[in-house]
């Protein structure tokens, strides 16, 4: 039985040999990490009969034995204990080869650490025989490779990543050392030494082969060398390049070569394409180059390119063609030496334009003197000017040409219109002149006669004559937009019903007349008679388009027009317009037609039935009055004409105009008159008429004549006087008059003046207007009216 003092020396022995135990653990790991920093190299015998296996500390350290049992010797079986279990079975095999007889052993496989981790060695070993040649003893050595196997990993990696392939030649040898990427760039199988003649034979027979027969003398580098092959397993094309330098051999004499070779197909194939675009960019290049110097030595233009001084740094033969100055001639000279002074701020202009793309045509001087025009366009660039001129001398004269023959045209045509309208008018008063010659000299006759019962029919007959001359003075007038408008605020609509019965007179039963006037129709500023008298022409157009009858309309509304509604129509305005539409369900009017319905004297109606002026009359009196009219119509589908009239924008309607005094005309109360006319027939007229009315009469031939009158003390109650007065005119005198006699009534008479197209401007407080030729009754209700109101 064990007593206490066994029990205590047992467990410090325990204790004393567990302290042991680490202190060999400690110096074997100590041991370890000096071999491996020394590159530990171990050595080994194995006793093939004895079946026993010896080691130095080395061995031991490197496979994990015991040192002590390995120095005295331990079952051969130990040999393989360390060894990773997937190199087992190949150092096995290698190793019966060596126990059966092989004489070299050169392996590297891996060793199982005691951390868990993996060393890589290489064995190296032999057999030695004994005295009957049987295999006696395999020894050698076990060198740790870890660190060449970890380089030799990265470097196959790299290359795999690289796709670099290396290789190394030693003179005189037929083989060369491969790495695997090698074979797979040559499409060889993986191996570590191929043939020399195999390699050279997958290169293309021109090409330079991958390993030289000949080596130099002296160790050198040599530079890129890129060849072509066929690979070995698919017979693809590929491209590769070799670098490597020529070393001297340690290990023998003589040089080896090392080197490298990797695929450069791809990089081939962008350096052809891009030599293809090169290429092909060159020919592009060359091309334009052509088609530029074809069209600058062949343009028919002129050419050239200025620079920022003024001086031409080039030009095309054109400049000898057209202007003949020789291009030596033309070269480095200032471009404005060949313009004249007149043209200098065109030239400053072409050549100082910044982006815009207009032409300017000059003058040029040709080599001879003589001009040439030319049409300049301009371009820059930097601080160059590239100029491009058209010749357009014989344009321009064509031009000239073209020009000068419309002049004449239009010159003929207006003479042709003119004598048109002459014609017309000499052909209407011929007429009207026979019925009141014709009409007086009947009279005179009758009355050398003593037959005095039939004057009267004469007499009617000159007087009907007459208005008919007055009529036609009055549409020549208004066509011309020279006649005197009295444009008061017109309420259109009560003017059209107050014509409602004249207008079914004057069409008959077989006309129906409809009238569809807007209740809220705008008032129109216009002449009101020279509206009645447009409505009665339009009316009796309509009629005579409808013999067979049928029906007039005539419509009355309001029209806003804007900008874009009057862009085909001459002279119109936008704004507020009161629209008088006359509309008939007659023949209608072709479109040739139309466009001449407005020209005077022109009528569709047969000769005699029509003066050709009612129309015409209406365009020059909506025209004059600022409004337009529109005509619609098509053979078959009647007509429409719109009269287009200003809206006026008063309330206040005209007044009530003086109508002619059908019966006895009124007397006068002595008042005195002053009668300024400068056509004697018509101041004696006036004077005799108001004599025989009881009037006290002064008269004047002209305003000079009349200006002592008025500056005297002699009583005078009204002014008559002609506006179109030679000298002083009949306005000028009124405002003379009325400097010394502010309350003079003034009343003008006239036939035509240019100045008193409008009333409203021309006349002043207390003046009025009659138009030539009057009728005795109204020239006396205007007197009587003025006079009354004075």
């Amino acid at each position: 039985m064990a007593t206490h003092d066994d029990t205590a020396a047992a467990a410090q022995d325990a204790k004393a040999h567990d302290s042991l135990v680490q202190q060999i653990a400690e110096a074997r790991r100590r041991l370890s990490l000096t071999l491996e920093a020394a590159g530990s190299t171990g050595g080994w015998q194995w006793h093939i009969r004895e079946q026993r296996l010896v080691g130095d500390a080395s061995f031991a350290v490197l496979t994990g034995m015991d040192a002590v049992a390995l120095a005295s010797g331990v079952p051969t079986s130990a040999f393989f204990g360390a060894i990773h279990a997937d190199d087992v079975r190949r150092i096995r095999i290698a190793v019966a080869g060596m126990l059966a007889g092989a004489e070299v052993f050169s392996k590297d496989f891996r060793l199982n650490r005691e951390d868990g981790g993996v060393r890589w060695v290489h064995a190296a070993g032999r057999t030695l025989l004994g005295d009957d040649d049987e295999p006696v003893l395999f020894e050698g050595t076990l060198v740790d490779i870890t660190d060449r196997k970890r380089t030799e990993d990265q470097l196959r990696i790299a290359q795999m990543a690289g796709k670099i392939g290396t290789f190394e030649h030693t003179k005189g040898y037929g083989t060369v050392s491969v790495s695997h990427q090698f074979c797979q760039l040559l499409g060889l199988h993986p191996t570590t030494a191929l043939p020399v003649r195999t390699i050279n034979l997958l290169v293309e027979p021109e090409d330079r082969p991958i390993i030289d027969p000949e080596l130099p003398e002296t160790p050198q580098s040599q530079g890129n060398i890129e060849f072509r092959i066929n690979r070995a397993d698919t017979g693809e094309r590929r491209w590769l390049a070799r670098r490597g330098e020529y070393l001297d051999d340690f290990e023998a004499e003589g040089l080896r070569y090392v080197g490298v070779i990797y695929d450069i197909t791809d990089a081939k194939l962008v350096e052809e394409r891009l030599t293809q675009a090169n290429a092909s960019l060159s020919e592009s290049v060359r091309a334009r180059t052509r088609e530029r110097d074809q069209v600058w030595q062949n343009s028919r233009d002129i050419l050239a390119v200025v620079a920022d001084t003024g001086l031409i740094r080039d030009a095309n033969p054109a400049w000898q063609a057209i202007l003949g100055h020789g291009i030596d001639n033309v070269a480095d000279r200032p471009f404005a030496s060949f313009f004249d002074d007149s043209t200098q701020a065109d030239l400053h202009a072409l050549l100082t334009r910044q982006g815009e793309r207009d032409t300017i045509e000059t003058r040029m001087l040709a080599a001879d003197g003589s001009e040439r025009w030319i049409s300049w366009f301009a371009t820059r660039e930097d601080d160059l000017v590239y100029l491009y001129g058209r010749h357009i001398t014989a344009e321009r004269q064509q031009r000239e040409a073209l020009v000068e023959t419309e002049t004449q045209l239009r010159q003929s045509q207006k003479m042709e219109a003119v004598g048109q309208l002459t014609g017309g008018i000499a052909h209407d008063f011929n007429n009207m002149l026979t019925g009141v010659i014709g009409s007086l000299d009947a009279i005179k006759r009758r009355i050398a006669s003593a037959r005095y019962d039939d004057l009267d029919r004469f007499l009617d007959a000159a007087g009907a004559s007459a208005q008919r001359a007055a009529a036609l003075t009055h549409r020549l007038l208004a066509f011309s937009r020279r006649q005197s408008l009295d444009r008061k605020p017109t309420d259109v609509a009560a003017l059209v019903t107050g014509m409602y019965e004249l207008l079914q007179r004057t069409l008959g039963e077989q006309v129906q007349l409809i009238l569809d006037l807007e209740p809220q129709a705008w008032q129109a500023m216009t002449d009101s008679n020279q509206l009645e008298n447009a409505v009665l022409n339009l009316a009796i157009n309509a009629r005579d388009a409808m013999p067979e009858g049928g029906t007039l309309s005539i419509g009355l509304s309001n029209r806003s027009l804007s900008s874009a509604d009057i862009v085909n129509i001459d002279d119109a305005i936008a704004g507020d317009y009161v629209v008088l539409t006359v509309g008939d369900t007659g023949e209608g009017m072709a479109r040739d037609v139309i466009d001449k319905a407005f020209e005077p004297f022109f009528t569709t109606k047969p000769i005699g039935q029509g003066t050709g002026l009612g129309l015409s009359m209406i365009y020059g009196f909506l025209q004059q009055s600022g409004g337009h009219v529109r005509i619609k119509s098509d053979p078959g589908a009647g007509t429409e004409v719109s009269l287009f009239l200003q809206r006026s924008i008063s309330s206040a309607l005209s007044p009530e105009v003086t109508s002619p005094i059908d019966g006895d005309l009124p007397a006068g109360n002595g008042q005195t008159v002053l009668v300024v006319e400068d056509d004697p027939s018509v101041r004696l007229l006036v004077v005799d008429l108001l004599d025989d009315l009881g009037y006290q009469t002064i008269d004047a031939a002209d305003g000079n004549a009349a200006i002592p009158i008025l500056d005297s003390k002699i009583r005078l109650d009204l002014l008559i006087s002609d506006v179109g007065l030679p000298g002083v005119n009949g306005r000028q005198l009124a405002d003379i008059a009325r400097a010394t006699r502010p309350d003079l009534p003034v009343l003008f008479i006239t036939g035509y003046a240019a100045m008193a197209t409008s009333r409203q401007e021309f006349l002043g407080e207390g003046m009025d207007m009659i138009a030539k030729p009057f009728d005795v009754g109204t020239l006396v209700a205007k007197i009587s009216a003025m006079l009354d109101s004075a």
